[in-house]
């Protein structure tokens, strides 16, 4: 097994801070506390820390694990802080009298002799997960009670109805991913993905546990010409920069391996039943650049650390921010050894719409129960276009007016487009941008039938300040449109204006937002 090195780690300033905060927490009696700390902030540190901490202090402190094979990590960094470890894994020598047990539960749930080991604290790592396991429960209200309960998360809203505010009593929190990055410690990212109406159709795929059904998920999205798809758009948009894909299940990606290979890029798939080595040989390939692609299913968006991966294809949809930020935060770790400058997203899945962007998180709290399921935050709303009444993002049929909101859409393969963060938009200063951006507010709302001022509103809400009407000349159709373009722009604004209550003169103006000046009189 590999010697300590003479230096544990040295803590970033925040680090210090978050483990200071902890500290306070117990001296004032909290004895059950969450630990937030987003991807990128350094878990790994803050968690050897404070185990170090504890056997300094005499204390006896049991580390859970949710996976056999997170047991090494875990060991290699207790040994950066050379500490004494004892295991409860399969394989694993035990030491019964190290005051560190690393313990995987899946492990635990074959042995008994840990029920009465007499822990001062317990450690739950990925505690989303581990806190919510069989064993978990059982540790903390059976067989450990009277124990201290530490669970870190990077991500503690999680999919169904049980939820960390049920179990814990309080929490402390790094700086939030855009603060981060303003510390220079987390990369900037850029996103790209599909219009909605491009995204494979997922209104036939049933939730199973909070989550779309894998086998739902397959027929929607392992497809071939979704998956040559992302070939495609990767070499135009990302070439040659190393890349992770979050695949639907084992053999979309190999599919999606398969695919990059047959375009001449070096590609591989990592699964759940690849050998520890073989993972490692992946690994190690993928980080010194003889590897350009690693797809995988479930195996990498947990325990995956490869600071140099630069770009993230988002293929499997899922109603899990947990999941969805993980996966984003791989990609958002900083590099300088290898020239990254930014992290970016492929997202093939529509999971950015559905579920945000980290720069959006401000703040991180405990959530209850009434709050369990995928989002993070409030349900996600939607302007009926019909009456302009604000209704959940589910409703088919809105219960003032009656408008029927079409969801037989068919599979498009339109190109990605780059897509921001409300945080990103606020701080654009580029007016071509912004007028981009506006514009594809403005076909979005074309395309569904919403009223121009459906557009206006949805971008204010975006971008933090109101379009000026210069800006909507070309916005649908160029700046040179045909006769026909523009009677089917009519039409619509006069649907809009019959349902919204505008007079003649607001179609006449909104005509020539679009047009430009003296084109209702010429069109006339």
């Amino acid at each position: 097994m590999p010697q300590a090195p003479s230096k544990p780690p040295k803590l970033r300033p925040y680090q210090v801070e978050l483990i200071n905060d902890l500290y306070r927490k117990l001296n004032e009696g909290y004895k059950r506390v969450a630990i937030i700390a987003g991807t990128g902030a350094g878990k790994t540190v803050i968690s050897g820390r404070i185990c170090a901490d504890a056997e300094a202090a005499g204390k006896r402190l049991m580390f859970l694990v949710h996976l056999d094979v997170l047991v090494e990590q875990t060991y290699e960094k207790m040994q950066a802080f050379g500490l004494n470890c004892g295991f409860i894994k399969a394989g694993w020598k035990e030491n019964r009298d190290a005051p560190i047990q690393i313990a995987s539960v899946q492990t635990m749930a074959k042995r008994k002799w840990w029920r009465t080991w007499a822990a001062d604290a317990v450690f739950y790592d990925e505690g989303h997960t581990t806190l919510f396991s069989r064993i978990g429960k059982q540790v903390l209200y059976k067989t450990h009670p009277n124990a201290i309960h530490l669970v870190m998360t990077a991500t503690p809203l999680r999919l169904g109805k049980d939820q960390l505010g049920e179990h814990l009593e309080t929490l402390v929190a790094s700086p939030s991913p855009s603060e981060l990055q303003q510390m220079g410690f987390l990369a900037q990212m850029k996103y790209y993905s599909m219009p909605m109406d491009g995204l494979a159709n997922l209104e036939n795929v049933k939730t199973v546990g909070g989550d779309y059904d894998e086998q739902g998920l397959k027929v929607a999205c392992d497809r071939p010409e979704l998956v040559q798809k992302i070939v495609g758009e990767w070499s135009r948009l990302t070439p040659d920069k190393r890349t992770i894909a979050f695949c639907v299940d084992v053999d979309h990606a190999k599919h999606v391996a398969d695919a990059f290979r047959q375009a001449g890029i070096s590609a591989e798939t990592v699964d759940g039943s690849t050998p520890i080595k073989e993972r490692r040989r992946m690994y190690d390939d993928l980080g010194a650049g003889r590897l350009m692609v690693l797809t995988s299913c479930n195996v990498i968006s947990i325990g995956f650390d490869e600071p140099s991966v630069e770009v993230g294809l988002m293929l499997r949809p899922t109603q899990s921010s947990a999941l969805h930020f993980q996966q984003i935060g791989r990609v958002m770790r900083i590099s300088p050894q290898t020239g990254k400058t930014h992290g970016l997203i492929l997202d093939q899945a529509g999971n950015l719409q559905r579920l945000g962007f980290p720069e959006d998180i401000k703040e991180y709290r405990l959530p209850m129960r009434k709050e369990g399921g995928a989002g993070a935050g409030p349900p996600p709303t939607k302007p009926c276009p019909g009456c302009g009444r604000i209704v959940y993002a589910f409703i088919v049929r809105c219960p003032d007016c009656g408008h029927q909101w079409n969801t037989d859409r068919p599979l498009h393969l339109e190109d990605l487009v780059e897509v921001y963060s409300k945080d990103q938009a606020k701080q654009i200063t580029d007016i071509s941008i912004l007028i981009e951006l506006f514009h594809s507010h403005r076909r979005r709302a074309f395309r569904r039938g919403y009223a121009p001022t459906w557009a206006e509103r949805s971008f204010y809400e975006h971008c933090d300040r109101w379009p000026k009407d210069d800006w909507c000349q070309g916005s649908l159709f160029g700046t040179y449109a045909n006769r026909d373009q523009q009677i089917a722009f009519l039409d619509y604004l006069k649907k809009s204006a019959k349902r919204i209550g505008k007079r003649a003169d607001w179609i006449t103006r909104e005509f020539e937002k679009e047009f430009g000046p003296g084109s209702w009189e010429r069109m006339a």
